[in-house]
């Protein structure tokens, strides 16, 4: 069951549009804790707030912080989207949606027929810290591209948790953002990635889409018992649309736990049990007999055989970070620690740039990427 307690707010320690960061005072302990200010209303110093503590008791990294629950001090807060579909439905937190598909949307009759996203390039990835090396170098080869990120609920459900996809759309890195499942929060809200990927080509203007779970992975030290299975449905997803489905391979030599070094078994699995549609998958080049291990992983697994594995050169994602001034971590490891990790996605953004002319598509203002800030 899940654990909860009442506070006091102590004070903000940061806030951006649909999230708020908070230390809340429980008894004699002060606990850092996360408000989604769409959901619970504003919270301010002084509130008296309702928390769910589970994840720190259970000292779990996934969800591992305190959320606020309800704000006491305003317990009639909430504003109606005008949509009619739920999300997180059927539980004391679900919540109203204006999905792209419904009849109440002003998108409905482009979507009602859409069954197709006209050879899209998808880049479907198995973690969230692989979006913004697929992102820079997308934006560095082509500013004038449109990507959608398609955020699915393997993971963190509200869009707003992400401070990462904060920055890459505060830096044009992402034109529009999409929520798919339960996820919500997105510039377009959308039932599933099948609708999600018809939202991105038809609605949002995008010439790519990169498809990932928030931040946040289950996993359970087993074959199948993880969420980042769902990269492999991704791709058939991609592939059933008529896109071009495209997969970072999740790699690391500085991992410590066995089961993710080199290639993490997570994309073995994702690779040759969810993805039924023969997918590209992106390998870069790696020094010292390193590209050779991952190579030889992939076809141990029958990776060669199911997808066309393409070795890349990839020496341009790290320009492509630095340019925008990102420093993405993975576990905790910047891309210094673990820069194979890194150019594993820029190796499917350079692929997907590659995969067919990417559409300019109107009727949808774009920035122009900014490089790092003063």
């Amino acid at each position: 069951m899940p654990r909860f307690a009442t506070g006091v707010v102590s004070r903000v320690i940061a806030e951006r549009h649909g999230v708020v960061r908070l230390v809340v005072r429980v008894g004699d302990a002060e606990r850092r804790a996360t408000g989604f200010t769409e959901v619970t209303g504003a919270v301010a110093p002084g509130d008296r707030v309702v928390v769910n503590t589970t994840a720190v008791d259970l000292g779990l990294g996934s969800g591992g912080e305190d959320f606020v629950v309800w704000n006491l001090a305003h317990p009639e807060a909430g504003v109606l989207s005008g949509g009619h579909i739920l999300k997180i439905r059927y539980t004391p937190w679900q919540i109203d949606t204006l999905v792209a598909e419904a009849p109440e949307s002003p998108h409905h009759a482009t979507l009602a027929a859409a069954s197709d996203i006209d050879g899209m390039p998808v880049v479907a990835c198995g973690v969230h810290s692989q979006v913004p090396a697929v992102a820079a170098v997308l934006k560095c080869r082509d500013p004038a591209v449109g990507i959608a990120y398609l955020m699915t609920d393997g993971a963190a459900l509200p869009l707003a948790h992400s401070d990462l996809v904060a920055g890459l759309k505060d830096r044009g890195l992402i034109d529009v953002t999409i929520t798919c499942g339960h996820a919500f929060g997105g510039d377009l809200e959308c039932v599933n990635v099948f609708s999600g990927l018809a939202a991105a080509c038809h609605v949002g203007g995008a010439g790519v889409a990169i498809v990932a779970m928030g931040p946040g992975i289950v996993g359970t030290e087993t074959v199948l018992g993880h969420t980042g299975m769902e990269q492999g449905q991704t791709l058939s997803a991609a592939a059933a649309l008529g896109g071009r489905p495209v997969a970072p391979v999740r790699i690391s030599f500085a991992e410590a736990r066995e089961r993710h070094r080199v290639v993490s078994h997570h994309s073995l699995s994702a690779l040759r049990y969810g993805a039924l549609a023969r997918s590209t998958v992106a390998v870069p080049r790696l020094p010292g007999g390193r590209e050779a291990e991952v190579l030889e992983r992939l076809a141990a697994a029958g990776i060669t055989e199911r997808h066309d594995v393409v070795v890349v050169e990839a020496g341009e994602t790290l320009d492509a970070l630095r340019h925008f001034g990102l420093e993405p971590t993975t576990m905790g490891r910047s891309v210094a620690d673990d820069p194979a990790f890194h150019l594993a996605a820029g190796a499917a953004g350079i692929l997907a740039s590659e995969a067919t002319p990417l559409p300019a598509v109107e009727g949808r203002q774009r920035r122009t990427p900014e490089g790092p800030r003063p």
